[in-house]
Parts: structure tokens; sequence; C-alpha cells
């Protein structure tokens, strides 16, 4: 795959992860829970959603298996450790500084276009640089 396709893959692959992380955390909002409850449910679902796109198109691992697909999202998940504190602190910060949806949601896309630029490079190498027995 050429690297303008990459990107592009990429992008909307971040995009349609971001789509359902605002869904979800959009849908746990409006049931009266607080933004924490809403950024580990968004966050959870985001994750689930750009891991299996990632691992299919972006990175092209065919492992199978529960223990390849246990080791893959674990470490997956622990590399968006430090990407998802940039994220929740960027649409906090945007939350507190302005109080309105709009800012909160901006501040949520601004936190996860950066998060993701550093994910990738942190999945590249960690993740998906070595192929996991099954």
């Amino acid at each position: 795959m050429s690297l303008s396709g990459l990107v592009l893959r990429y992008a909307a692959f971040a995009v349609i992860a971001t789509i359902v992380n605002l869904a979800v955390q959009r849908g746990v909002l409006g049931m009266a829970f607080g933004l924490p409850e809403a950024l580990v449910a968004g966050t959870g679902a985001g994750l689930v959603v750009k891991y299996l796109l990632d691992k299919a198109w972006i990175f092209g691992d065919r492992s199978r298996g529960l223990a390849a697909h246990g080791k893959r999202f674990t470490l997956y998940t622990l590399m968006g450790g430090a990407t998802t504190m940039i994220f929740w602190g960027t649409e906090t910060i945007a939350w507190l500084a302005w109080q309105t949806e709009a800012a909160r949601e901006a501040g949520a896309v601004l936190g996860l276009s950066i998060g993701y630029l550093v994910k990738y490079r942190l999945d590249r190498r960690f993740v998906f640089a070595d192929p996991v027995a099954a």
C-alpha cells in the first residue's frame, strides 16, 4: 500500500472511531451519567472499533486465536494509555474552559487527532512489529 493510501485509510478509521466514541459519549450523557462515565464508555467503544480496523486494514495482521488476539489487544490498549490521557485532557480542558457541548467535542476531536498520530507510531513499533504465535 502506498504511503498516501495508508494515511487516508488510517485517517478514515480514526474518523470512524471518533464518531463511535462521541456517539457513545452522547448516549451515556443522555442517560444522566457524568463526563467521567461518558469518557470511559466512549473510549472503550472507539478502542474496539479502531483495533479491529487497524489490525486488518492498516497492519495486515493475520494472527488468529484467542491467545494472539488477547496479546495484541492488551498491547494495543497499553499503547493507548498515554494517548488516551492526551484525548481526555484536551476534552476536559475544553469543557472546563467553555462548558459547552461544542467546545467539549472540539476538544475531543483535537485530542483524538493528536493521540492517533502518536498511537500509530507506538502500534507499529510495539504492537504489530513481530508476528504473534496463535
